[in-house]
């Protein structure tokens, strides 16, 4: 796959094992359209045949990480009675929360200002969420009319059911540090440097050994669903394939050569 070009809504640069991927209408508040969605997509697909990314940082330029649907799809929602159109639109929304999942490396998101409705469900999406301490989340979506369908099936996983529900049904914004308490993110940072964090720490995960951080995600989201018994089946197989990795032998080594020498 020849590596995308000409990006409109986002802005790409890759470096030391770590990809950045910028939402890049501030004035906008980096809302969610078609093409941005679209462009994300086709950014982590090139990202996933990638040996070279070790780990992708979603940023946002200006002072919010994205307010939500952009005022195009909300008029199509508000328009279009076609259900295959409506599906077709959705989905789209959808294949990119799946991508996010199912890339083969972490996805760190670096969250300033709003992450509102569909931009709340982009960042609830990643797999590691770190926010400036001027941060909110909220799944707005009801205050519409609508339904945050599809973060739905991340944020009870996340929270839990109660939690959950409150969140989704009331569409209440939360700062980060209680978005840190339920569990939406991993730490609160201070907003002055945020970008600057955000790389330190996604050095340092890109510094770990990549199949073993790639089989971990695997693992990790792979056995969700599974029973006690089938999770800890898979866990073998993906243990034994980590043994036959140069990654887990070079390790191994190293720590027993340390112990050795005492």
């Amino acid at each position: 796959m020849s590596e995308p070009s000409g990006w409109e809504r986002i802005r790409t640069e890759q470096g030391d094992g770590i990809t950045v991927i910028t939402l890049a209408r501030p004035e906008k508040r980096n809302a969610l359209d078609d093409a941005t969605i679209a462009e994300l997509q086709l950014a982590l697909a090139f990202l996933d045949q990638d040996p070279d990314t070790r780990a992708v940082v979603l940023l946002a330029d200006g002072p919010d990480f994205c307010s939500g649907a952009d005022l195009s799809q909300l008029e199509k929602i508000a328009s279009t009675d076609d259900p295959g159109a409506n599906l077709r639109d959705a989905q789209a929304l959808g294949d990119l929360l799946i991508a996010i999942r199912h890339l083969h490396c972490p996805v760190i998101a670096g969250v300033q200002g709003r992450a509102w409705a569909g931009g709340a469900g982009l960042a609830t999406a990643c797999d590691i969420v770190l926010a400036a301490d001027d941060a909110s989340f909220a799944y707005t979506e009801v205050r519409l009319g609508f339904v945050p369908a599809m973060v739905m099936t991340i944020l009870r996983r996340i929270v839990g059911e109660k939690i959950a529900f409150e969140l989704l049904t009331t569409g209440e914004a939360i700062d980060a540090r209680r978005a840190a308490e339920l569990g939406i993110v991993n730490r609160v940072l201070p907003a002055a440097g945020l970008r600057d964090r955000v790389l330190a720490f996604a050095g340092e995960m890109a510094a770990r050994s990549g199949s073993a951080v790639q089989l971990t995600k695997r693992l990790f989201y792979g056995t969700e669903g599974l029973g006690f018994d089938q999770a800890i089946a898979r866990g073998a197989e993906v243990n034994t394939l980590a043994r036959m990795t140069p990654d887990t032998r070079a390790g191994v080594r190293a720590f027993l050569e340390r112990k050795r020498k005492g």
